[in-house]
């Protein structure tokens, strides 16, 4: 169902529902999710980062375990689906070019990277029909990473999102923008990034579709962006409460039992800012609290596990199994808003039937 959204299509892959599911890490974009907006035509993402965690080789080798992780899920989705399914790699993972190639290998249908500029991303890929999707917090950076990507491989994006200053996890901004409202809308993002692509594509003779993510909530959001000139969006927070989300319930039950003073922006250890729901551990953490931890691996190129107060992963691992006063809690700007567990399905359909109609009732001018 698209209700007269038009496909979003990369190159030569087509996306019947023009929403991307956005990758979210540690094991909350997993198999079951991503299957299950692939099934509904959207096109699913599994977050590469921790797929190992909770094995004993983990501990023993990291690479390994994630590498086998990441395998696993992407046999898991295409097990339930024929449709659409990417990874999610961040640049800022210490083994991002393993996990690269191996995405590669397993002839998955599109790469998502951001937290850092993916400029040696196409180098990684052997399989060519792997559409690369570079993630951007500005123009500029979007600017950079076409101009790179021409030079050094003569090829283009294949697409871009566009991640504003609203979204959940790591964030492209420093700390003092996002706590006092002084970084740049998404809107403002995709319309300079736009101006940018369009030259290219004219120059060029090329399609780079503009997907803007980070606080995109409902189908109002989603036909804003369809009339600045998006040919598609991505989401992450609204997919976390739904039935196939993998993650505990007390997971979801705190997103749904959220207001808006408990989302909060916190210092990262790993040299980020980051959007949370505020928790019992997050409360101990400001007031000064260190948490002992053993790292064998440093999954994170920017943590220094000398210096972290406690460990990002960890915290997020817990959050998943449903250990919530140990645990870090990323959301988007907007995870206050939700109020009940849906399927992957009846969300799809709801946001599709209200950008549909926003678009039909107030067409572009």
């Amino acid at each position: 169902m698209n209700a007269g959204l038009n496909p979003l299509w990369i190159g030569d892959l087509k996306i019947e529902v023009p929403i991307i599911q956005g990758g979210m890490g540690v094991r909350v974009s997993t198999a079951s999710l991503a299957g299950a907006v692939a099934n509904a035509g959207g096109a699913g993402t599994i977050a590469s980062v921790g797929l190992g965690y909770g094995t004993k080789l983990n501990e023993t080798d990291y690479m390994a375990a994630s590498r086998i992780g990441l395998q696993q899920e992407i046999h898991g989705a295409r097990e339930i689906t024929d449709g659409v399914i990417g990874v999610n790699i961040m640049v800022a993972l210490s083994n991002y070019e393993d996990l690269a190639r191996t995405a590669s290998k397993e002839n998955i249908d599109y790469i998502v990277s951001g937290a850092g500029l993916p400029l040696k991303l196409p180098g990684f890929i052997d399989n060519k029909s792997i559409k690369l999707i570079p993630m951007a917090s500005s123009a500029r950076a979007a600017d950079i990473i076409i101009r790179t990507w021409k030079k050094r491989y003569n090829r283009f994006p294949d697409a871009i999102v566009v991640e504003g200053p609203l979204a959940g996890g790591h964030l492209g901004f420093k700390y003092e923008e996002l706590e006092n409202h002084k970084a740049d809308s998404l809107e403002k993002i995709v319309s300079e990034t736009l101006e940018i692509v369009n030259k290219y594509e004219k120059e060029n003779d090329i399609s780079i579709p503009v997907i803007p993510a980070g606080g995109i909530f409902d189908g109002k959001d989603i036909a804003k962006f369809f009339r600045m000139g998006a040919k598609g969006v991505q989401i992450g927070t609204r997919f976390v409460t739904t039935h196939e989300c993998s993650i505990s319930d007390e997971f979801k039950k705190l997103y749904i039992e959220a207001k808006e003073e408990d989302v909060v922006i916190i210092k990262s250890p790993v040299g980020m800012p980051g959007r949370v729901i505020r928790t019992d551990f997050i409360d101990r953490v400001e007031m000064g609290e260190t948490i002992p931890f053993k790292c064998n691996y440093r999954c994170l190129r920017s943590c220094d596990p000398r210096k972290a107060p406690y460990c990002i992963a960890k915290a997020l691992f817990s959050a998943v199994k449903g250990d919530i006063d140990e645990s870090v809690v990323f959301c988007g700007s907007n995870a206050s808003k939700i109020d009940k567990i849906v399927s992957v399905q009846e969300l799809i359909d709801e946001l599709v039937l209200e950008a549909s109609e926003k678009l039909k009732n107030q067409p572009e001018s």
